[in-house]
């Protein structure tokens, strides 16, 4: 089964385009992570796949055009996360998690009980319980990221969209961050999409990357295929070694090309 297929997607801002001729099939359940330098489309790409960055081409959802949905269709069968969401200081947390089951309701319907079941369960299941009643201005940048996430979960979309979801996370709080998608993944059966700026996590995570560059596709395959170190010094303009550890995970490390030798006594 394909979860989502672009067929010649050019992401535009008007008449400037930003990504390119983007064909990609996403099988369900699997973890698509697109990558590239910046300014390569990656963030357009994904704005492009939701609705809100106007397109060519064509993006299907399970076998149909998104262009055959209305919109409240298309926000019950995609769950975005942007880069930069907006936090509204004085809300709570449950209150900002209930803002994913708007596309369940009724126009000016007030939530369900049901709704507040799964609200409930969902921060149960990413720790945050004991912040249900926070204001998200007194969160953690890792809080605040678990909380956004559990929006895009109580959404229970097919599909979770997910523009750079580590942003301002230590390598500790990214790991977290991923691995707890990856099992909600696995658990829920949901396909995912992200933008990645770390090449590591990108490999370590995703089962397929899409290599952006100037806008075009310039690599696609397994994180074997694609992060060789040619392709990301050409494409990143950087110094790059990459290593297979000893339990097969795949590591891209930035190295300082003509560094003196270290003295000697």
């Amino acid at each position: 089964m394909t979860a989502l297929t672009l067929r010649g997607v050019s992401a535009r801002y008007g008449s400037r385009t930003v990504a390119a001729e983007v064909d990609v099939e996403v099988p369900t359940g699997s973890w698509l992570a697109i990558i590239g330098p910046n300014g390569a489309g990656k963030s357009s790409l994904l704005k492009s796949i939701v609705g809100v960055v106007d397109h060519d081409g064509e993006i299907l959802l399970d076998g149909t055009p998104t262009a055959a949905f209305g919109s409240r269709e298309r926000a019950r069968a995609i769950a975005y996360a942007p880069q930069t969401p907006q936090l509204p200081d004085r809300l709570t947390v449950t209150d900002y998690v209930l803002l994913g089951r708007t596309p369940h309701l009724a126009p000016l319907a007030r939530e369900r009980r049901a709704d507040l079941e799964i609200v409930e369960q969902v921060l149960g299941r990413l720790d945050l319980s004991e912040m249900a009643d926070r204001a998200l201005h007194t969160l953690s940048g890792g809080e605040r990221q678990r909380t956004v996430l559990a929006r895009v979960l109580a959404q229970q979309a097919g599909l979770l969209l997910l523009d750079e979801p580590t942003t301002g996370l230590d390598i500790g709080h990214a790991q977290a961050l991923l691995d707890l998608i990856d099992r909600l993944r696995a658990e829920e059966g949901a396909t995912v999409v992200s933008s990645l700026h770390d090449l590591t996590l990108s490999a370590q995570y995703a089962d397929r990357l899409l290599l952006l560059d100037g806008g075009e596709v310039v690599a696609s395959g397994t994180p074997q295929q694609v992060l060789t170190r040619k392709t990301v010094e050409r494409h990143y303009d950087a110094t790059v070694e990459v290593v297979r550890t000893a339990n097969g995970n795949l590591v891209v490390a930035p190295t300082r090309a003509g560094r003196p030798a270290a003295p000697t006594e």
